[in-house]
């Protein structure tokens, strides 16, 4: 798994002493600016959207290229809905973070996990899509997709959306909320990430990536490995599949095709391109077996750590580091621990193990000093 990485310890005259009180007003104020920023940006993303779309509509009548369709959407989302969710973003403050490298073997290893995950929530937005509307709900972003031309998929699915999504979802959320702890990050972030996608078929499959990619972002702070995992997924779902289904005779795949001359298709070695869909859905299946071993084995190995003002169970834990270290004894020891720790200077030549052992203590002092008061 990724290298152990943790926020830098905050300098302690940046943050002032708060009382429980106001220690939760601000958290409780500052996920509400989250969720405002993401409002701003969903309300001018649907309404520029539908305003869009008209206009097309006008112009064009009912027949709509599907680029243009995805340049409807993608547009205003990219270029105007984003940007300006960031005036609500930046009056959140950003903690600082070490970057660290994903090695290949681990970003091959993670992003195997993906597939499964994928697959699994994919499975559970259409049985539970068809179950609410007796099979007559249809996934409108599959028909664009499958209706559009490679090439104009590969750029607004395959490489725009990665990109700007996981800026807002993964560096501007997780990166402001991080500091009440890395899994209400992670997940908070994921959530938003799949009510972002606005249906059903969608939601379940997004919010397990989310997941993921949101721990690869925690564990690295370096935004270029999520940005490719997703590029990856989302071309395969835009790009490669749509091209492997277009090889196959439509025929065999509305079922029109009689037995009889599946047969003779055969004999002939022309079986409409279903050799090339069964070494697809054969890798497929090999990746998603692999993620699911993955999965299991690893699944003690995900690395979690304390974050400066970690969200408590309840206020009791704060009270009780208060009565510790609020003691003149307590103060002697948490005056020691910052001494041997967050003032403590490693040379240049010190070993990543040492920087990143290093890392941890701050983490966990900077820790003991918020929950005690003594920041």
């Amino acid at each position: 798994m990724p290298p152990a990485q943790q926020p830098q310890a905050p300098q302690q005259s940046q943050q002032p002493q708060q009382s429980p009180r106001d220690w939760w007003f601000t958290a409780h104020r500052r996920f509400s600016t989250i969720g405002s920023a993401l409002a701003i940006m969903m309300v001018f993303w649907i309404g520029l959207n539908i305003l869009a779309t008209e206009a097309l509509r006008t112009l064009l009548g009912t027949d709509v290229p599907a680029w243009a369709v995805l340049l409807a959407s993608s547009g205003p989302l990219y270029v105007v809905a984003m940007p300006l969710s960031m005036l609500a973003f930046t009056r959140v403050p950003v903690i600082r973070t070490r970057q660290y490298p994903m090695k290949a073997g681990e970003f091959i290893q993670i992003f195997v996990m993906c597939i499964p995950v994928m697959f699994l929530g994919n499975m559970i937005g259409n049985i539970l899509s068809a179950g609410a509307t007796d099979g007559q709900a249809t996934n409108r972003i599959n028909d664009v997709i499958l209706g559009s031309d490679w090439r104009v998929n590969a750029l607004f699915i395959g490489l725009l959306a990665p990109v700007c999504e996981e800026w807002i979802f993964r560096k501007e959320i997780i990166s402001r909320l991080r500091r009440y702890g890395e899994k209400t990050a992670i997940i908070f972030s994921a959530l938003a990430f799949a009510l972002f996608h606005m249906n059903v078929f969608q939601f379940f499959y997004a919010f397990g990536l989310g997941l993921m990619f949101g721990y690869v972002y925690t564990r690295t702070s370096r935004l270029r490995y999520s940005v490719a995992m997703h590029m990856l997924i989302n071309l395969n779902g835009s790009v490669l599949a749509p091209l492997v289904i277009q090889q196959i005779d439509p025929r065999i795949l509305d079922g029109t095709v009689s037995e009889a001359e599946i047969m003779r298709m055969a004999e002939a070695g022309n079986m409409g391109g279903m050799g090339i869909m069964m070494l697809y859905g054969t890798v497929m299946l090999g990746l998603c077996i692999a993620g699911i071993v993955l999965l299991i084995t690893k699944r003690k190995s995900w690395e979690f750590y304390l974050a400066p003002e970690e969200l408590p169970a309840g206020l009791k834990i704060r009270t009780a580091y208060a009565r510790c270290f609020q003691t003149r004894e307590g103060r002697i020891v948490l005056s020691h621990l910052r001494r041997i720790t967050l003032e403590r200077y490693l040379g240049p030549d010190s070993s990543s193990e040492e920087l990143r052992h290093m890392e941890g203590q701050r983490h966990l002092v900077s820790a003991v000093l918020a929950l005690s008061g003594n920041r």
